[in-house]
């Protein structure tokens, strides 16, 4: 169900997304570099709007935008329910998941922290 409700909410924005861009494309250009600048997307010199303005609201956006939301429904917590099993990388590169690192009945700590 939730993954349907999804699929509507970011289907209706792709569409009105569009829908506005053509109708309106230079206040949309306007808007979406707005959105650059929050993203700091436009910082970097080698990109130009010309190169991810026009990506914006189109079909592969809706796949991205659906991929990423639907991904993010499996790593919520909720208290008195199991743990998500969520992807991590070790240090070496590789992908695996939390729970693989679970042994006996021992518990599992998680450590979050930043090196810099």
């Amino acid at each position: 169900l939730q993954k349907i409700l999804i699929l509507l909410q970011v289907t209706l924005s792709v569409v009105v997304g569009k829908t506005l861009m053509i109708l309106f494309p230079n206040a949309m250009k306007r808007y979406i570099l707005k959105m650059g600048e929050k993203s700091r997307m436009n910082q970097n010199p080698k990109f130009s709007y010309e190169n991810w303005g026009p990506t914006f609201f189109s079909f592969e956006y809706l796949l991205f935008v659906l991929k990423v939301k639907w991904k993010r429904l499996e790593d919520e917590a909720y208290e008195g329910h199991l743990a998500p099993n969520t992807p991590v990388v070790t240090l070496g590169g590789e992908v695996r998941h939390l729970l693989d690192f679970m042994q006996d009945n021992r518990p599992l700590i998680l450590n979050f922290g930043s090196c810099t």
